[in-house]
């Protein structure tokens, strides 16, 4: 399958009226803007990351220091990001009253899938800009992701150990990936992702039916 912007990046993806700040497994995929390949090549059938895809690696390794997540497989590729992240939750503290302290036994606003991903691209074209000005790094055009992510809510254990097999071996087949510029077929994982979307997207309105 050739890539189709209006298919697989325009379309809204998220799940109606499912909470995206409860704990809970994503498998996310952000691609750069302009599909560029500016994070490296792949060589041998490994990918081999530039200085920037080295600090976009670093950048999303240093994510549970701001965030209530563990990090499970991930990969930077020539011009995407593929990850599982899991949000496990804020611990108990307290919420600053009008004097600046804190009120013990509230807890922090929860936190969002979109929160993670949005403060990380933030970083990560911070961090792009400075490289580009101090360290003589590629320049990008405007922005170094495109606007809007893939998330996919990961249910059951199968689903999550087909989706770390998919991320770990996401190099070998490059020619096959959709995010290819020079994609020459379709990758069967992404006929079952698909797949598995919609089962999810049809669980979640038996939910919300009452129905389950």
């Amino acid at each position: 399958m050739k890539y189709d912007p209006e298919i697989h990046h325009r379309r809204s993806i998220r799940l109606k009226g499912y909470n995206y700040s409860q704990a809970g497994t994503y498998f996310v995929t952000i691609c750069t803007h302009n599909r560029e390949c500016i994070f490296g090549t792949i060589l041998d059938d490994k990918m081999r990351l530039n200085d920037v895809g080295q600090m976009v690696q670093a950048s999303w390794e240093q994510l549970p220091q701001r965030f209530p997540i563990e990090l499970d497989a991930y990969v930077v590729m020539p011009n995407h990001f593929h990850a599982i992240v899991i949000i496990v939750g804020a611990p108990l503290v307290g919420a600053p009253d009008r004097a600046g302290t804190r009120r013990a036994g509230t807890r922090p606003a929860p936190t969002m899938l979109g929160d993670i991903i949005g403060a990380f691209k933030s970083i990560t074209t911070n961090e792009c800009i400075r490289g580009v000005r101090e360290f003589n790094w590629p320049h990008f055009d405007k922005r170094l992701w495109q606007r809007n992510y893939y998330e996919h809510v990961i249910r059951n254990e199968e689903a999550l150990n087909r989706i770390r097999e998919y991320i770990l071996n996401n190099p070998l087949r490059w020619m096959l990936d959709r995010e290819n510029p020079e994609c020459q077929g379709e990758d069967e994982f992404d006929r079952w992702l698909d797949s598995d979307r919609r089962s999810n997207d049809a669980r979640q309105g038996r939910k919300a039916n009452g129905k389950v």
